[in-house]
């Protein structure tokens, strides 16, 4: 599968909050790919960022009192410090409020305007301020966003358009021409369906007056750039368009914009006419990936179900996430988060088969050869079988990769890590040593030795960290493996000293449903009749006090509700379960002041709608004199604490 060359991008992501699994998900399936194609020595160029500009990360800003520029400057921080947990290996971030990137955009702006490309007008339709869209009557879904059915805003006022329609008729034809350019065809299918009705001009600037956020219009000092119209321009800019010709041409075309379903329209209709509008060639693919969802829902903030990957990984190892989110989901295909599925799948795959092959081979090696990988000696029956499986997955990997099905290619190597538990257990090298029958004892060894060596390589990409330690213990070179170097046996050289025996993988006891909740002591015979409670309290039994399970809760994120001024609605993390809390506080805390304080929960409270918002549990607070304050934690306790 040699190639000139692969680039791949990211979407940008927004600073207007934290990032979620969504973004992890996309950014490791970037590295996977860029780790791979270096592996096949293909030149690569790796391109993430920040999407920084547009009235949502105003709006942060302004909850949060600071300017954009800070707000930016504060969250783009949470998506470094994360790539940098999950071992992305980006080559470039890119910030789409650095000067590299105002520049281009700039610049594309002027030549289109000059070219007639952009005209002015007066706009008069429905705008979402959630996808920072303009929708016409038609477009709307029962009155609301058709992207995310959200309420929407009447406006009018005069604008700058792009003049997309111009392009609709060559972007179908390009589009049934090229059937690789949006992938998958579920997806192709989709847009070419979108481009069934007219497609209208590109509403690309914003009235200062009403949002000042972006980059200026170079023509018209009184709007900013739609962020969109920005934002898409950082997979040119940042390859050196308009500023470094050399490097641009040695990039462009990317060859794959890995991006959710939930971006589609604007990556195969805005882009790909902006592209044909500047004159430039268009990305060799677009991919849209799936979601995750938590059982049949989408994960959202609003939904409280958004899983945080700083807790995972803290909680299961970078490389475990990492290998989850590639073999679980099927590219295209929607795929189902739970912690279930994914103890399920470590400890079959990881902890049990691969971590089982390489306890026993080590340990037969350290026990039997002084610690050294031995010679082959002849074949058996089962050599040829084991080398079949082995090999068969080192060859198939660079096409699961081409296809983009890497579940297919983990799956694979995981049949042959199976394989190679049969194989030792066919051949049981305990009783070869037992016996004393050396010369077979040390071709399964040599084997075993040799499946280990492609299947670390192989997992190379998704578990850097994990089989780079595995592939120290086999005495291999430090450095990328190279995938010509997979597809061969007998590379393991006999002699090899193996480090000492680790465990890669631990298996994870989960523990019972009950698990965190206190024991129930039986009460016991009371020595003395009971004290009667304060006059006019009604008392309770021991029993129904246990009901009440209290844990300990971290506020993520706390907004007001509209038209509710006692009413905050609250974002929290109990232990790896994030919840959606309405809480009557917003007289006694403002948001900012209530974020990030480690409050006490009732979490088996049954849900409750509250001014038609979802309320997933209840705060503890005292109130005195008009006075409400929250029951918090003293010191430092992790979140889903059980409070007893």
């Amino acid at each position: 599968m040699k190639t000139q060359k692969f680039y791949v991008t990211t979407p940008i992501y927004y600073v207007n909050d934290r990032p979620h699994i969504g973004h992890s998900y996309t950014t490791v399936l970037a590295d996977v790919l860029a780790r791979y194609h270096r592996l096949l020595g293909d030149p690569t160029f790796f391109l993430t960022g920040t999407d920084e500009h547009g009235q949502k990360v105003q709006q942060a800003a302004q909850k949060a009192h600071i300017t954009p520029q800070e707000q930016a400057d504060q969250t783009v921080v949470r998506f470094q410090e994360l790539w940098r947990k999950l071992n992305i290996t980006h080559d470039d971030f890119i910030r789409t409020t650095e000067v590299r990137h105002t520049r281009v955009v700039q610049a594309i702006l002027q030549d289109l305007y000059d070219r007639g490309e952009i005209y002015s007008a007066e706009y008069d339709g429905w705008y979402c301020l959630t996808c920072e869209r303009f929708f016409t009557d038609k477009d709307l879904a029962d009155g609301t966003c058709p992207e995310c059915r959200r309420p929407v805003d009447k406006i009018r006022e005069a604008n700058y358009f792009f003049r997309m329609s111009r392009h609709q008729d060559w972007l179908i034809q390009y589009i049934q021409d090229h059937p690789q350019f949006i992938q998958p065809d579920s997806r192709r299918n989709e847009t070419l369906g979108f481009l069934r009705n007219k497609l209208n001009d590109l509403c690309i600037s914003r009235p200062k007056s009403r949002m000042a956020w972006g980059i200026e219009l170079p023509f018209d000092s009184a709007y900013v750039t739609y962020v969109w119209f920005d934002a898409l321009v950082n997979y040119i800019s940042a390859v050196g368009y308009r500023s470094n010709e050399t490097l641009f041409n040695k990039w462009w075309p990317a060859s794959y914009h890995l991006i959710g379903k939930d971006i589609l329209t604007t990556h195969t209709v805005y882009w790909p006419t902006m592209l044909q509008a500047m004159g430039l060639p268009q990305p060799e693919t677009v991919f849209a990936h799936g979601w995750w969802l938590v059982g049949d829902s989408k994960m959202s903030k609003s939904a409280g179900n958004v899983v945080n990957p700083m807790d995972m990984v803290d909680r299961f190892g970078v490389d475990a996430f990492r290998y989850f989110l590639m073999a679980e989901m099927v590219l295209g295909q929607d795929a189902s988060f739970t912690e279930d599925a994914f103890i399920r799948r470590y400890n079959a795959d990881l902890a049990n088969d691969l971590g089982n092959f390489l306890s026993r081979t080590l340990k037969m090696i350290s026990a039997n050869t002084g610690n050294r990988i031995p010679a082959s000696g002849p074949d058996g029956v089962d050599e040829p079988v084991l080398r079949a499986a082995v090999l068969s997955a080192a060859q198939a990997m660079p096409g699961a990769i081409s296809g983009m099905r890497l579940d297919l290619g983990l799956a694979n190597v995981a049949q042959a890590v199976r394989e190679a538990n049969r194989y030792l257990e066919k051949r049981q090298p305990w009783t070869l040593a037992k016996n004393k029958d050396l010369p077979a004892l040390s071709t399964v060894l040599y084997h075993a030795a040799e499946a280990l060596r492609i299947i670390s390589g192989l997992l190379y990409p998704v578990m850097p960290e994990k089989m780079a330690s595995l592939r120290r213990t086999l005495g291999l070179p430090e450095g990328d493996p190279g995938i010509s170097d997979l597809t061969v046996w007998g590379k393991t050289i006999a002699g090899t000293e193996v480090g000492p025996m680790q465990i890669l993988f631990p298996r994870i006891e989960k523990p019972e449903a009950s698990a965190d909740v206190p024991v129930k002591v039986a009460p016991t015979a009371l020595a003395t009749p009971p004290v009667a409670g304060p006059e006019g309290l009604a008392l309770i039994e021991y029993a129904d006090f246990q009901k009440v399970q209290l844990r300990s809760a971290k506020v993520l994120s706390a907004e007001r509700i509209e038209k509710a001024d006692k009413l905050l609605r609250l974002q929290i993390e109990v232990g790896t379960e994030t919840r959606q809390i309405v809480a009557g506080i917003a007289q006694s805390y403002t948001p900012e002041q209530v974020t990030g304080k480690t409050v006490i929960l009732v979490a088996n409270l049954k849900p409750a709608k509250i001014r038609g918002v979802d309320s997933q549990g209840m705060l503890l607070a005292a109130s005195s004199g008009g006075q409400l304050r929250l029951v918090t934690v003293d010191g430092d306790l992790p979140s889903g604490a059980v409070v007893k």
